[in-house]
C-alpha cells in the first residue's frame, strides 16, 4: 500500500503540491488582510495560474530528469499534474474551511464584497446576462457560508490546473528514441 506513494511519479508531485498549498494560503491571506478578497478576483488575474506553471514544471522536470532517464510521457505529466493539483486542492480547501470556521469575517467580507461587485455591473451586462439570471446571483450570495467558498476553490484549482497541465505535460514530455 504504502509503496505505491514511493514512486516519484506520486511523491514528487504531492511534496510540490504542499508547498503550493503553503504559497497559496499564505498569498490568500496576505490579499484578504490587503482588503482584496482572494475568492473575488477574476480567474484570469488568479495568481494560482502562476504558482500552478512554475510549481508543476519543476515536479515534472524533477520527475523526468532525475527519476525516469529524460523520459516522461504525456499520460505521466497529466498524472502528475493531476496529483499536485489534488494535493493542492485538497489542502488549501481544507484551510480555507478551517480559517472560516476561526474567523467568519472571511466570509462576511466576501459577502459584502461580492454583493458590492454585483452591483457594479453595468447595466448593458446586465441586459445581456438577463434580470432573472442577476435577481438570482444577488439573492445567492449572501447564502454564501465557508464550505461554498471552499468547494468553489477546490473545483476552480482544478479548472485553471487543467489546461496548464496539458500545454505542460505537451511541452516537457520525452519519448525514448527508438
Amino acid at each position: 500500500m504504502f509503496d505505491f506513494f514511493k514512486r516519484p511519479i506520486i511523491r514528487v508531485p504531492i511534496r510540490y503540491g504542499l508547498i503550493a498549498a503553503a504559497f497559496g494560503f499564505g498569498l490568500m491571506m496576505l490579499l484578504y488582510y490587503m482588503n482584496r478578497h482572494p475568492i473575488l478576483i477574476p480567474l484570469i488575474f488568479d495568481f494560482r495560474i502562476l504558482l500552478f506553471s512554475i510549481l508543476i514544471i519543476f515536479s515534472l522536470k524533477e520527475v523526468r530528469d532525475y527519476y525516469q532517464d529524460g523520459i516522461l510521457f504525456f499520460w505521466q505529466g497529466m498524472i502528475g499534474s493531476f496529483i499536485f493539483t489534488l494535493t493542492f486542492a485538497l489542502l488549501c480547501s481544507s484551510l480555507i474551511f478551517a480559517y472560516t470556521r476561526w474567523n467568519p469575517e472571511f466570509v462576511t467580507s466576501f459577502i459584502q464584497q461580492g454583493l458590492q461587485q454585483a452591483r457594479d455591473i453595468p447595466k448593458a451586462n446586465i441586459d445581456q446576462l438577463g434580470k432573472d439570471k442577476y435577481q438570482e446571483l444577488l439573492a445567492s450570495i449572501p447564502k454564501t457560508n465557508g464550505y461554498l467558498l471552499a468547494r468553489q476553490y477546490f473545483f476552480q484549482s482544478f479548472i485553471i490546473s487543467l489546461f496548464l497541465s496539458i500545454i505542460i505535460s505537451v511541452v516537457l514530455r520525452r519519448q525514448p528514441k527508438p
